[in-house]
């Protein structure tokens, strides 16, 4: 007997063949019709949102939901702009399937092309943030990906008021399939869903580090995402103070509750003296709490009114605190800064303020991380941000797609072999022909499109 989610997944299954082949106008028209839909139906969102929050609120009291992800939970006006404002933005993106990667003559009317395409069925699992579904839904539908959403139930209300008002809008366009985008809803459903691999392409978490890990040791389906955001700001000898105060504070302190904010600042030994007073007032005055190492300690612990510093421990190198809480530690030379970062950090995104560009080429070339700032704040590591129009995620993988992915991320490829009957027979023996294997300036579309 197939099951209720079963059913989702495989009707999901089926339309992202039809969704693979939808003309780029239909998709774009699809999705301004859901940037409308968000903006006609604001009211019925925020109401939805009312009640995870306030439900979350009570959890919070109990000890049993962090503030960072009641934080995260909230959806205002400004959000449902912003939500509106990356789905047209994606509209503004080039259609990246059916794109002529390569192209290659084996022999003379023997033609080989490498080809863009969706992936197929995304599953995508989330915590506490209702804008992942319309950030991930317009990325998937340009791209040609299903997508099958699963929330927290924190955020249940909200999410099903935003999917069921997305998937109206994009199911009202002629030429869109239906069934494309599905919403599960429960928990147990989780554990069926990672079990999906005959079904499921891809999974897409986004949440928590415990959560993220979870996700990856339970299934067999491929994983894009990272575990933990431990990130790092290092202040160079030659770093101009100026701009290290502003980076630094902007790191931590600009959404300390997000996987891009630092957890650690790495200061070298000769500026330390001169710029840690002054940054740790900039960090006491917006709350963070500072976990130091022995020398930033003495060098802090006699600052007036610094209202909360401490020793850190090892543990506080390899700590994820999406919090007002930053560990620092003086270092010795750029080199050790580098050893640090690989050793404890997540590989996500790290920073050097420098005005040495010998020290600059080291730390980007040494830096094993999918994201390094040069004189700039971690904060920027976004797929917005960084011109994707959106993000599916942030991944810390060396293989597929790394760091804030974007369409890219949702993309493969696939072959097509254009001839005229062919055969291998003719490739072999004493009299084979032989393969030019030259390389062509074509589009397949130009050959097989029809007007």
């Amino acid at each position: 007997m197939v099951t209720d989610i079963e059913a989702k997944v495989m009707q999901a299954k089926r339309a992202s063949i039809i969704l693979a082949s939808v003309d780029t106008a239909t998709k774009n028209a699809a999705l301004e019709a859901m940037a409308r839909a968000l903006d006609e139906n604001r009211q019925a969102i925020l109401e939805a949102n009312v009640r995870d929050v306030e439900l979350a609120e009570k959890l919070k009291r109990k000890g049993e939901l962090p503030q960072a992800l009641v934080d995260r939970l909230k959806v205002n006006d400004s959000k449902i702009n912003g939500m509106i404002s990356g789905i047209r933005d994606v509209i503004k993106l080039e259609d990246p399937v059916g794109e002529t990667i390569s192209a290659l003559e084996l022999d003379k009317g023997l033609e080989l092309y490498q080809v863009s395409c969706p992936i197929g069925l995304i599953g995508v699992i989330f915590e506490a943030r209702p804008d992942v579904v319309p950030q991930v839904m317009s990325l998937c539908l340009k791209s040609g990906n299903s997508t099958i959403f699963k929330g927290g139930s924190e955020a249940s209300n909200s999410n099903r008021a935003i999917f069921d008002i997305l998937v109206e809008a994009a199911q009202s366009i002629e030429g869109m399939p239906e069934g494309a985008f599905q919403l599960i809803e429960t928990r147990e459903e989780v554990k069926d869903l990672l079990s999906m691999d005959a079904y499921i392409d891809l999974l897409i978490p986004r949440g928590s580090n415990a959560f993220v890990k979870f996700i990856q040791d339970n299934t067999r389906i491929p994983v894009l995402g990272h575990a933990d955001g431990i990130c790092h700001a290092y202040v160079d000898s030659n770093a101009e103070l100026g701009k290290a105060y502003s980076v630094c504070l902007d790191s931590k302190v600009q959404y300390p509750a997000v996987c891009n904010a630092i957890e650690t600042l790495l200061v070298h030994e000769n500026v330390a003296d001169k710029f840690l007073p002054s940054m740790a007032r900039m960090f006491d005055s917006a709350g963070v709490k500072m976990r130091c190492d022995g020398k930033s300690y003495a060098i802090l612990e006699h600052i007036e009114f610094l209202k909360s510093i401490a020793r850190a421990t090892e543990e506080d190198w390899s700590t994820e605190y999406n919090d007002l809480i930053i560990s620092i530690k003086i270092v010795n030379s750029i080199e050790e800064a580098i050893d640090h970062i690989n050793t404890y950090g997540s590989h996500h995104t790290d920073a050097i303020i420098t005005e040495n560009l010998y020290n600059r080429k080291l730390f980007k070339d040494l830096v094993d991380s999918s994201s390094v700032m040069v004189n700039a704040s971690t904060r920027f590591a976004d797929g917005f941000r960084y011109g994707k129009g959106a993000e599916v995620g942030i991944s810390t993988n060396k293989i597929h797609a790394r760091g804030p992915v974007g369409m890219e991320g949702l993309l493969i490829y696939k072959y097509i072999l254009l001839g005229d009957g062919d055969k291998v027979a003719d490739y072999v023996g004493p009299d084979a022909r032989k393969f030019t294997h030259r390389k062509l300036d074509r589009d397949i579309s130009e050959i097989m499109d029809i007007e």
